[in-house]
């Protein structure tokens, strides 16, 4: 053991966090905390986890399931994708969770990251996981300026990570080095007094401690504008499917019509392709309920304005959307966005 695994583990012996996915070795159960974990943050992944392992507790039960119900008990995490790749690799998966690092990383959704953390966590193979934790330490507390979004980088880091790896306790290793960067090493302010690896932290002597790690790129935000139409036929109203290859596919929402800009309410009610969803000559009458929502994802910022449709019960207007009791909206995945909106207004 060397002097940096084995100062990591005496800190995580003392500091570990009590995680219910840590109180296992269920390859089954490891693996939903660590997809969710992806592009969650474990306050927000806790009670997901909880609530997605009660209903789908095993690989069988997983497989089982309708993605639609999958993508109801995924909703709020975003990255719905994780969810899909969830459900067809519980599927490929005929019963039982693989049991070899080749097997793990050959199931949809998993990357060496993954799978390095699974078949440490489970199996306690020593296979280094290397996540943005793994990254921010190894950079700082050796001083690699060398960008961490690079081949280089990736092959310099991967190689570094299992030098240091402690192969007799690689599960307590990579749990240890991966909530030191998410308690002690964080982003923005690192508790560098208090560190028990501070003297001999490269990026602290050398005053880079902010600077490190580095990444060559940054993501390109794009803006979309949404506008909403929530339909009142009676005691039903309309949804309908994403199905493109886009955000959010295979959730639910409200008839959408997006627009290049920002419409007034008065452009909105003018555009042809508001007009096109009604049969020709049917009244309705219309109201905006709410303007300008700015929904933030990775990289779009999608602003929104919604707007309220009634119509006849036996209207044929929208022809081409689901009609659903009011009522049984609950039953839908539907996104964040939407999600908000129907509590607020419905």
């Amino acid at each position: 053991m060397n002097i940096f695994s084995g100062t990591l583990l005496d800190w995580y012996a003392e500091n570990k966090r009590d995680l219910p996915w840590r109180n296992t070795t269920d390859p089954y159960l490891i693996w939903i905390s660590e997809i969710i974990l992806q592009q969650t943050r474990v306050a927000q992944g806790y009670e997901y986890f909880l609530r997605f392992i009660k209903r789908f507790p095993d690989v069988v039960s997983l497989a089982a399931a309708s993605e639609d119900e999958v993508m109801k008990y995924w909703q709020g995490l975003g990255y719905y994708s994780r969810a899909r790749n969830l459900h067809a690799a519980a599927k490929s998966m005929k019963g039982t969770f693989p049991k070899t690092y080749a097997e793990v990383r050959a199931l949809k959704g998993v990357g060496d990251y993954t799978a390095a953390a699974i078949c440490s966590f489970a199996y306690d193979m020593p296979y280094a996981a290397v996540d943005g934790n793994v990254y921010r330490v190894l950079s700082r507390y050796f001083g690699i300026d060398v960008p961490i979004d690079s081949t280089e980088g990736k092959k310099t880091f991967t190689a570094l990570a299992g030098e240091v790896l402690d192969k007799s306790r690689p599960a307590d290793y990579n749990q240890a080095i991966m909530d030191f960067g998410a308690v002690q090493c964080t982003l923005q302010s690192p508790n560098c007094l208090f560190c028990p690896l501070s003297g001999s932290c490269r990026a602290l002597s050398e005053g880079k401690v902010q600077q490190l790690p580095v990444k060559q790129h940054r993501t390109k935000t794009t803006n979309r504008y949404f506008n909403y139409i929530y339909v009142r036929m009676g005691a039903h109203t309309l949804i309908h499917k994403r199905t493109e290859d886009d955000i959010w596919k295979n959730l639910f929402e409200l008839p959408l019509v997006e627009t290049e800009k920002d419409l007034s309410e008065e452009e909105f009610l003018a555009c042809p392709q508001f007009h096109a969803l009604f049969a020709e000559g049917e009244v309705r009458m219309v109201r905006t309920l709410l303007r300008g929502v700015k929904h933030v994802l990775s990289h779009r910022v999608i602003y929104t304005n919604f707007y309220e449709v009634t119509l006849p019960d036996n209207s044929s207007s929208f022809s081409s959307y689901q009609r659903v009791a009011v009522e049984d909206l609950g039953r839908y995945a539907v996104p964040r966005l939407i999600h908000a909106f129907l509590e607020k207004y419905v």
